[in-house]
C-alpha cells in the first residue's frame, strides 16, 4: 500500500487476498491514461446519469496498491475524492468478489455502531466496466499493515481491544433492525459454507488434494449446532479495519464481499487463526504477534466470551474451518500466480501457504486435538 501514513486519506485500501493485476495485462476498453480495469469515459457517462451534478470536474483515477484481489481506486474530480471498488481482472472464483453484497452491507450498516465508509452509488451494468462496481466515500485513517505504525505496546493492546469490541458490536446488531433480514439464510449456514468453500478449492485445484478432502470430511462429520445467528463479516482481521489517525478508534471496517447472515463464531474462529499464525512463516496472511503488545488469540477469546456470554467450547471446529478458508484463498492466489495474473513480489509463497494451512486445519480438526 502506498498511502498508509497516519493522516493519509485512505479508502478500502486493504483488499482481499486472491488476485492482483498482471504485469502485461492491457487496459480493457480504456484510454491510454486510464488505470487497468477502469474506462474513465464510460465511468463518467454512467456517473453523470446515475448521480446528476455529483461530478464537478474531469475524473482522474489510480489503483490503490497493496491488495491481492478486488481492485480499489482513488477517484477524484478535482473537488472531491471517492473510492471505487471492482472485481479483479482474471480467475474470478464463483460467488467471490461480490460488489453488490459489499454495497448492500455498507449501505445498511452506515450510521450503526459498526463504522463503515459512506455508500455513494452502485453499478450493476456490465457495459460500463465489465463487472459490477461501486463508489463510496474515502475515510481518513490508517491500516495497521506495518509494525512502525503502532508506537508502543499499550497502543497495540488498545488497537486489538478495539478490534474485538467492534466485532462484538457487529454480532450484536439485529439484522432486521438495519434492513438485512433477508440478506442470507442462517439455517444450514455451516453446512453450506463448507460445501461452498470446498467447491471454491476445486475450482482452483482441479482434481483436488487428499488432505483437503479429509479436512472437508471432518468438517462435515462434526458440524456444531449453530449457537445463534447474526451478521457475519467473513474475513474480519486487523488489516481489514481502518483506524483513526491517532489510533483512538476504528474509523471503518472494510472488505465486506463475503458478508452474510449466519454463525458469528465463524468470524471469531478466523480471527483467532490470523493471530495464531502471526510471527510464523504463514504470517503473510496473518496479523501482528502478541510480543508486540497485541492481545493474544486466547485473550481475544476471553474478551469476546465475557462480553457476549457465548459458549466457546466448540471453537476448535471454527478454528479448523478458519484454516480451511485461508487454504482456499491461498489456492486461488496460487492459481492466479501460475496463470501469470499477479503483479509484484511475494505471490510465489501462496502454494506453500495453501499446503501449510490445509495441514493446520487437518491437525486442529483431529479428534485427539
Amino acid at each position: 500500500m502506498t498511502d498508509r501514513s497516519v493522516g493519509a486519506n485512505v479508502g478500502l485500501v486493504n483488499q482481499p487476498r486472491d488476485g492482483g493485476l498482471s504485469a502485461d495485462q492491457s487496459r480493457p476498453d480504456g484510454g491510454p491514461g486510464d488505470p487497468p480495469g477502469l474506462d474513465l469515459t464510460r465511468l463518467t457517462g454512467w456517473l453523470d446519469a446515475a448521480q446528476p451534478g455529483l461530478r464537478q470536474g474531469t475524473l482522474e483515477a489510480a489503483v490503490i496498491p497493496g491488495g491481492r484481489s478486488n481492485l480499489t481506486y482513488r477517484l477524484t474530480d478535482g473537488h472531491r475524492v471517492w473510492a471505487l471498488r471492482r472485481p479483479p481482472l482474471g480467475h474470478v472464483l464463483p460467488t467471490a468478489h461480490d460488489m453488490v453484497r459489499e454495497y448492500t452491507v455498507i449501505s445498511s450498516l452506515f450510521g450503526s455502531d459498526v463504522p463503515v465508509a459512506q455508500p455513494v452509488a452502485l453499478c450493476t451494468e456490465p457495459e460500463v466496466l465489465g463487472q459490477p462496481f461501486y463508489l463510496m466515500s474515502f475515510v481518513e485513517g490508517v491500516v495497521l499493515d506495518s509494525p512502525e505504525l503502532v508506537p508502543d505496546p499499550a497502543a497495540a493492546r488498545h488497537c486489538t481491544e478495539l478490534l474485538i469490541d467492534t466485532l462484538i458490536a457487529l454480532h450484536r446488531i439485529e439484522p432486521a433492525a438495519v434492513g438485512l433480514a433477508e440478506f442470507g439464510r442462517p439455517e444450514g449456514f455451516l453446512a453450506r459454507q463448507v460445501a461452498r468453500w470446498h467447491k471454491q478449492f476445486q475450482a482452483s485445484v482441479p482434481g483436488g488434494m487428499p488432505v483437503e478432502a479429509a479436512v472437508v470430511d471432518r468438517l462435515q462429520q462434526h458440524l456444531p449446532e449453530q449457537p445463534g445467528q447474526g451478521i457475519v463479516h467473513g474475513d474480519y482481521r486487523l488489516t481489514n479495519v481502518l483506524f483513526r489517525p491517532d489510533l483512538s478508534a476504528i474509523a471503518a471496517v472494510v472488505d465486506w464481499e463475503m458478508a452474510t447472515l449466519g454463525d458469528p463464531l465463524t468470524d471469531l474462529g478466523l480471527l483467532y487463526v490470523y493471530h495464531e499464525r502471526a510471527g510464523t512463516p504463514d504470517a503473510v496472511m496473518a496479523d501482528f504477534p502478541p510480543e508486540r503488545g497485541f492481545l493474544s488469540p486466547d485473550d481475544m477469546l476471553q474478551r469476546y466470551a465475557e462480553a457476549t456470554g457465548q459458549d466457546l467450547s466448540e471453537l476448535d471446529w471454527y478454528i479448523g474451518f478458519g484454516y480451511f478458508k485461508l487454504a482456499v484463498i491461498a489456492a486461488g492466489i496460487h492459481a492466479r500466480f501460475v496463470q501469470g495474473k499477479t503483479v509484484g513480489a511475494g505471490f510465489e509463497v501462496f502454494g506453500r501457504l495453501r499446503d501449510s494451512t490445509l495441514a493446520a486445519a487437518d491437525e486442529r480438526l483431529r479428534p485427539s486435538h
